[in-house]
């Protein structure tokens, strides 16, 4: 397996992006009307849920190992 190559980065920055996304509208959608979001929480939640895909994406990313 081999991590910290160009092609490990860009793939992990694809899957962050697409968590962060994922948990926005997750967060966002648990209001009944957009102007009760409390965007504090989705942007810290959202941040977060993307440090942990890049952690995760440590562990090995299929795209990347074959």
């Amino acid at each position: 397996m081999r991590i910290f190559t160009k092609n490990w980065f860009k793939a992990a920055a694809i899957r962050a992006i697409k968590t962060v996304a994922q948990t926005a509208i997750a967060t966002i959608g648990t209001t009944a009307v957009i102007s009760d979001v409390d965007w504090l929480v989705v942007g810290s939640a959202s941040l977060l849920a993307g440090l942990l895909s890049l952690l995760t994406s440590i562990a090995g990313l299929p795209e990347v190992d074959g």
